[in-house]
């Protein structure tokens, strides 16, 4: 299934989702201990268009409230590729990053304004190794890979969020950093990567935003990036830019595909079937979202 966007309002169908979202939120059942881990996502996370799409909206949510309320949230966005390694700011209600131009203005003035995370930035800084430093920007807030998805899983808007960069381009670096994560899991700490299944950006077309067409390089990635998921096949997905169909043209660069490791380093054994969460294409490009644990 592909969406086509023709909203009569900016953000008109974020408007419509809002109440009814808010609250089943406020009914979440909040994680504890006897949960156990969380899972780790990966999440397609779209960009301002995503507040136009009233079904992904409802995806998103519909796949956090499958969840117990986190205590926290760590997400590692496509938009911020940074080394040393490097954690936003802590404090609560720290100014978005809008990090996208030419959209309606609306989009510039929208909020998300989450409680303190010092905690938790504690926390992640208890996981890296001795001598490895940990920066983290007295400023800088979530970017649009992390507040994007979040609005709509979690629009209360009262976790504790803090974004992490990702430092390296190297899959099996990541998957280094993922494993580090993947203690914070068992304390109520939700781990998300956050990307695009597929991210032709240079290489859309007026009939993928109108007709929903969807390309070749586009669902032929997909199909592949599905199959390797199912199979825990770790090696085919790191070997993505050589032997993934519809490459180049599906990541013309590798950030938004890169997250995928973080997630499958951060889960309890990578090598088990990833569930899909969500699937499908908006603007030609594959959403697909999964969950491992």
């Amino acid at each position: 299934m592909s969406s086509v966007l023709s909203p009569g309002t900016p953000g008109g169908a974020y408007d419509a989702f809002l109440p009814g979202a808010v609250s089943r939120a406020r009914t979440q059942r909040e994680w504890t201990p006897d949960d156990g881990p969380l899972p780790t996502l990966y999440v397609s996370h779209g960009a301002p268009p995503t507040f136009d799409d009233g079904p992904w909206l409802r995806q998103l949510l519909d796949w956090a409230q499958s969840l117990p309320k986190p205590k926290a949230i760590l997400i590692i966005s496509a938009h911020w590729e940074d080394a040393p390694l490097a954690i936003s700011s802590s404090a609560a209600s720290t100014p978005l990053v809008y990090d996208f131009g030419g959209f309606h203005p609306r989009y510039y003035r929208m909020r998300y304004d989450t409680p303190d995370a010092t905690a938790l930035a504690r926390r992640v800084a208890a996981t890296m190794p001795e001598g490895e430093p940990l920066y983290q920007h007295p400023s800088r807030g979530l970017d649009h890979g992390a507040w994007v998805p979040l609005m709509a899983m979690y629009p209360l808007a009262d976790i504790p969020v803090l974004q992490m960069s990702m430092p390296s381009q190297d899959p099996s670096r990541l998957m280094a950093l993922g494993r580090r994560l993947a203690s914070l899991r068992e304390e109520g700490v939700l781990v998300i990567g956050s990307g695009f299944m597929t991210h032709g950006l240079p290489f859309l077309t007026r009939e993928m935003f109108t007709e929903g067409v969807v390309p070749a390089w586009s669902s032929d990635f997909d199909a592949w990036a599905a199959d390797a998921l199912a199979r825990g096949d770790v090696d085919e997905l790191a070997a993505f830019a050589t032997r993934a169909p519809g490459m180049p043209y599906a990541h013309p660069t590798p950030d938004h595909f890169l997250p995928v490791f973080i997630t499958l380093g951060s889960a309890t054994d990578p090598e088990a079937p990833a569930r899909t969460a969500i699937d499908g294409f908006t603007m030609g490009c594959a959403k697909r979202s999964f969950t491992l644990n």
